[in-house]
């Protein structure tokens, strides 16, 4: 009897347990959909090498779906490729190719639908209209993706991982291009974007709109066509980034445009139009940045109020600091700037006369762009000198009052 009872319950367990489903060319399983329609909840549906043209995968099972090699999911330039439609599924190891492109109802390679704990991990998505996208969907994972596309303009593309409605998200490790914006968050919350390359992308690296909460960490954003931009939004933490080569008439490598309350930390900006332009921002603190080689350090519009800029390094711009009025309502304190010619005769570390990095050329240039024709003449050399000696022009509150001698080590 004892013998009857552990054999009924050695049946019972294995066949609670979780099931592995084999899909490829060698195993009796050839059609991911004929897997999916016979897994059951907590089962693992392994792929494996191939090319899978299948349409429109739909996944609303809680399974792991884990490619062995890079099987390829082909969209065919028609479809949608993989719709998850489930909590906790976990997709793993697959190259994904070729959605349809549409406008009216966005095409992804992979899309999640109000859906919460979703891990996206490993894969490779190639020449999707929208690569990734999380839609009102909580608590999920994107890491360690390669997303490319091949866009030629913003109306012909979509965005690389792209996150609306959202919070908890995690956007860590993945290489995005070719997209219109390499990452897009709009309404997202409480979330971070860390270690990403988003680089070649048509518009932005990285927008973020009505995003609060959230923080973008150590990652690179290069040769987009604006940089970054960081609008309508609060309490947003920039630490440890690189944003570089972001040329262009209106290009720069961050713009903030009414934003509060947030902090940028160690970051380097680096041969962009403009470093950061801010419009419209208050009560941002811009602490231990470099800004190096840029036409502008940083563009900050009469519509931006306590501000602090301290113990940043400026070397190289064509110009350090732009502004187009006299209101100055932000500070600045204990910069480096390369183009400082004062003298600390007390030996502390800063200069004895404060520094004025406003330059009579930047006010004109910004009055009037074509003046730049005259950059490096000696008549603007010299106006500009004047300036230094007995302002007129240039508002006489904006100024650093301890600018530093050396620059920090940052």
């Amino acid at each position: 009897m004892k013998k009857i009872s552990f054999i009924l319950f050695l049946l019972f367990f294995s066949i609670g347990k979780a099931a592995t489903i084999n899909v490829g060319a060698n195993f009796p399983m050839k059609k991911i959909k004929q897997a999916l329609a016979l897994a059951k909840d907590g089962d693992t549906i392994l792929v494996h090498s191939g090319i899978y043209k299948e349409g429109t995968i739909l996944i609303n099972k809680k399974i792991y779906f884990i490619g062995k090699n890079f099987p390829v999911l082909d969209g065919q330039n028609k479809k949608e490729v993989l719709s998850i439609n489930a909590n906790d599924v976990v997709v793993k190891g697959f190259k994904v190719i070729n959605s349809g492109h549409a406008a009216l109802n966005d095409p992804c390679g992979i899309r999640v639908y109000d859906k919460n704990n979703v891990t996206i991990q490993g894969n490779i998505l190639d020449n999707n209209f929208f690569g990734i996208y999380l839609q009102n969907s909580n608590n999920c994972i994107v890491k360690n993706n390669v997303v490319r596309a091949y866009g030629k303009a913003e109306q012909l593309i979509g965005n690389g991982i792209h996150c609306w409605k959202s919070n908890n998200l995690q956007i860590i490790g993945n290489k995005i291009s070719g997209h219109r914006d390499g990452i897009y968050f709009e309404f997202v919350t409480q979330s971070v974007i860390w270690r990403n390359i988003s680089n070649n992308n048509i518009r932005y690296g990285l927008h973020f709109m009505f995003s609060n909460d959230d923080a973008y960490i150590t990652n690179v954003f290069k040769n987009n066509g604006a940089g970054v931009a960081v609008m309508f939004t609060k309490n947003v933490k920039m630490f440890n980034n690189y944003f570089e080569e972001n040329w262009g008439d209106s290009a720069y490598g961050l713009l903030l445009k009414e934003i509060a309350d947030s902090y940028i930390f160690n970051n380097r900006f680096a041969r962009n139009t403009s470093g950061i332009y801010m419009e419209g921002t208050s009560r941002i603190k811009v602490e231990k940045n470099v800004f190096e080689s840029n036409g502008w350090g940083m563009k900050i519009q009469a519509s931006c109020m306590e501000n602090e800029i301290v113990n940043n390094n400026f070397l190289k711009n064509t110009f350090d600091i732009s502004t187009n009025g006299s209101l100055v309502l932000n500070t600045f304190n204990t910069n480096y700037w390369d183009k400082y010619e004062g003298y600390d005769l007390d030996k502390d570390g800063m200069g004895d006369v404060p520094y004025h990095p406003l330059s009579l050329f930047a006010v004109l240039t910004e009055n009037t762009p074509s003046a730049m024709l005259l950059y490096r003449s000696f008549m603007i050399t010299l106006l500009d000198k004047s300036e230094k000696v007995l302002p007129s022009i240039t508002p006489d509150n904006f100024i650093d009052n301890k600018p530093l001698m050396k620059s920090l080590p940052l």
